[in-house]
């Protein structure tokens, strides 16, 4: 559903909703409730609760509400709260940077990549760095692809190469340009420690210093990859959560189509 169709309707429900004062919805307009789970490193008991208690109150939180508590371990305690946002926000102001490629089917992308090259392209993928998950790799590039979005490899004009998890970000490039590939796709799945943005900094820094950069496609995706935080890396796209293989081999073909990459 569009945005424009979504806040039309929400404004036929309810005539105080105001784009300009966005606040949670849960039983009427504006009520701002929300609902958060979180940990702290106290024992449970009494005092744990007021502790959380406290906490939503300085989180902006009216009528903080406790409704499931449970020891994890000694000395940590899981919270499940209630309470009701006070804050709001602009939604008219809202800029969000998007991957600006129109979203093809599969047999119109094998189209376009015929009547655009004249030839197969091929795009190689994996999980580098230590990341040892392949669920997203395997997602956009395993021929069964993801949710019924066929993977890169069931193209008829895309020769897809999945090299799986942990492969060395030097390892990966290498292999790209052994294979001649057009594009190069990373998915990063362990976050911890922000470990994704050095692993995916790094493969830029190696891209550039090979002269490589502008000579092939670079995507990256991932449950916390954004098109603003893979453009502030250095790479072309960024591809987030409830994306697929149809978003990401759209994109490829339309750049190179658009850098006159032949």
């Amino acid at each position: 559903m569009s945005e424009g169709l979504y806040s039309m309707e929400a404004k036929d429900f309810d005539k105080t909703l105001d784009l300009k004062k966005i606040k949670p919805y849960g039983d009427t307009m504006n009520d701002g409730k929300v609902q958060l789970s979180f940990t702290l490193p106290v024992p449970c008991g009494a005092e744990a609760i007021e502790a959380a208690k406290q906490l939503l109150k300085q989180m902006g939180l009216e009528n903080p509400s406790v409704v499931y508590y449970k020891e994890l371990t000694p000395g940590f305690t899981f919270f499940n709260c209630y309470g009701s946002c006070t804050h709001t926000v602009n939604y008219e102001s809202i800029y969000v940077p998007k991957v600006e490629s129109t979203t093809l089917s599969m047999p119109d992308t094998d189209q376009f990549i015929r009547e655009h090259f004249g030839r197969k392209i091929v795009i190689v993928g994996a999980s580098t760095g230590t990341d040892a998950h392949t669920v997203g790799i395997d997602a956009i590039m395993n021929m069964k692809g993801y949710a019924g979005h066929y993977g890169l490899e069931r193209y008829d004009m895309i020769d897809a190469y999945n090299l799986g998890s942990q492969v060395p970000n030097e390892e990966f490039i290498a292999k790209g340009v052994e294979l001649h590939a057009d594009a190069l796709l990373i998915s990063q799945t362990v976050t911890q420690k922000d470990v994704h943005i050095k692993n995916l900094t790094n493969f830029i820094e190696l891209m550039e210093a090979e002269g490589l950069r502008d000579k092939m496609i670079c995507c990256c995706g991932g449950a916390r990859i954004t098109h603003e935080l893979a453009q502030e890396l250095g790479f072309d796209a960024g591809f987030g959560m409830n994306t697929y293989a149809d978003d990401v081999a759209s994109f490829i073909v339309q750049e190179m189509d658009k850098r006159g990459m032949k």
